[in-house]
């Protein structure tokens, strides 16, 4: 059993006709937000290894169902963190932050062993109260425009059903965004509190509690007992609990995904949130919006800022982007089915060295075609965060955009910040993922406007087009050398 079509055809190429490989998300769909059913429930039960990526690239159900079903002592392997063993690279996750208000965004760090958590409990945050002049409103937008709407001010807070119905679910060392809307100007003050819930049949253990507080619409270095605050207006924060201090903080990320090194750690007392008056925006006509009010009425907002629902941590999850890192998974792949399966050892080395002698030469190949792009074109403008591995590997360079949100127009801002990358640039080509193309319509229009082509690239899904792993690298290979060379 593996999580996600390529690592099924890693394992296929390793097990050959001695193991029966399945995934649990199809070819053609997104592991950040598959949700897994009854059928995957069942085969995972009869799985006798099973193979997932993880750092938090799959969605949490996904992880969930995996380890609450999987029999006892059946081999259970993380890759891309056992992949360091046979020294598979992993770099931090780096995202675009050029936003025009803060991204603020809820973490939770530390792993919380130290009171029984491992990667399938959760924390759950909680909003328990507010005082403010309107509503306050925390939601996350899907890649199909659904709203997964967590704090609602509007009904109040009750305590006896512990605050379910605004709560949102963690897991223990991993970050999402959020987008943030309120009614009305003037001053808010969120009050939330931290859980700890190991497995589904222990009690929550309470972490901590605290209060948040937003300037919406007025100046944020004149709220009454915070003069002396920092005002947090651009770039990316979270709030914070952290699991080993027992305590809510604001981490001020100044490079997101920097691993630490440029993070700045606040007393949440010390901060306060900006929502400034540039963030009023009208509501989108859409249907899922509607809790927010009327199509049309203004109202202000801090966006999500990424290209749908995800939850993430700190490591970029997509080693296999770069083959010497799928060349480890295969190394791992091999060891594990020896050892459950002692028998086929002898069948197991002998496809994984015929198949790591392949991976070899795509390699060779993907280096060779890659350095054929003038120095100056090696740039590549997606929708999705996906391609660091490839860009550190093959000498690439990253130029960042943030996609708005799906559900609503983007703005003049975000219009103009996508043309001058462009055009700065002088990029002949911007690549989507097949299974993003609908999804991605200003990059398209920009694209269009500047005279640039509109190429393919994979990232987490194979199709019908690119059916294994090596068919995948090699059309990426091909349509980076086809876009930015002509």
């Amino acid at each position: 059993m593996t999580t996600t079509g390529i690592l099924a055809d890693l394992a296929r190429n390793v097990a050959g006709d001695r193991a029966e490989v399945t995934s649990i998300v199809p070819d053609g769909a997104d592991p950040h937000s598959y949700e897994p059913t009854l059928r995957n429930v069942r085969d995972i039960v009869y799985a006798d290894v099973a193979f997932t990526n993880y750092l938090l690239l799959e969605e949490q159900s996904i992880i969930k169902a995996l380890d609450a079903n999987l029999r006892r002592g059946i081999p259970n392997i993380s890759l891309a963190e056992s992949a360091v063993k046979y020294a598979a690279e992993i770099i931090p996750l780096v995202e675009d932050i050029s936003l025009d208000t803060v991204w603020l965004g809820v973490r939770v760090t530390g792993d919380g062993s130290q009171l029984g958590a491992d990667r399938s409990s959760d924390v759950l945050l909680s909003a328990t109260g507010m005082t403010g002049p309107g509503d306050l409103h925390a939601y996350l937008t899907g890649t199909f425009g659904d709203v997964a709407h967590y704090i609602d001010s509007t009904d109040g807070f009750d305590e006896t059903t512990g605050y379910r119905a605004d709560t949102m679910l963690l897991p223990p060392d991993a970050h999402t965004h959020l987008s943030w809307a309120f009614t009305e100007p003037g001053i808010y003050e969120l009050d939330v509190q931290a859980k700890l819930q190991v497995d589904p049949q222990s009690k929550p253990i309470p972490i901590a509690e605290d209060t948040i507080v937003f300037a919406v619409g007025v100046d944020a270095h004149t709220v009454p007992g915070r003069e002396q605050a920092q005002v947090l207006d651009s770039g990316h924060s979270d709030l914070t609990v952290d699991l080993d201090r027992g305590v809510f903080q604001v981490v001020r990320d100044h490079e997101h995904g920097s691993g630490g090194a440029h993070q700045e750690i606040l007393d949440v007392h010390d901060v306060v949130v900006e929502v400034p008056g540039k963030a009023l925006h009208e509501i989108p006509g859409d249907p899922s919006f509607r809790f927010l009010g009327r199509a049309g009425e203004p109202v202000y907002q801090l966006p999500q800022a990424v290209l749908g629902k995800h939850i993430h941590g700190e490591i970029d999850p997509h080693l296999w982007q770069n083959v010497r890192n799928a060349m480890a998974y295969v190394e791992i792949m091999r060891d594990t089915l020896t050892q459950a399966d002692p028998e086929g050892a002898r069948e197991y080395r002998d496809n994984a060295r015929r198949y790591l002698g392949e991976l070899e030469r795509l390699d060779d190949d993907v280096r060779a075609a890659i350095a054929s792009i003038p120095p100056s074109r090696r740039v590549l403008v997606t929708t999705h965060d996906a391609f660091g591995y490839l860009a550190a590997a093959y000498d690439m360079t990253i130029a960042g955009f943030v996609t708005p949100d799906p559900a609503s127009e983007p703005s003049i801002a975000e219009r103009k910040r996508l043309t001058q990358t462009i055009q700065n640039l002088n990029v002949p080509a911007v690549f989507l993922e097949p299974n993003l193309a609908a999804r991605s319509s200003t990059l398209v229009e920009v694209a269009k406007e500047q005279g640039v082509q509109v190429c393919p690239i994979y990232g987490d899904a194979l199709d019908e087009s690119a059916p294994t792993y090596t068919d995948m690298i090699r059309a990426n290979a091909a349509s980076l050398v086809r876009c930015l060379t002509d």
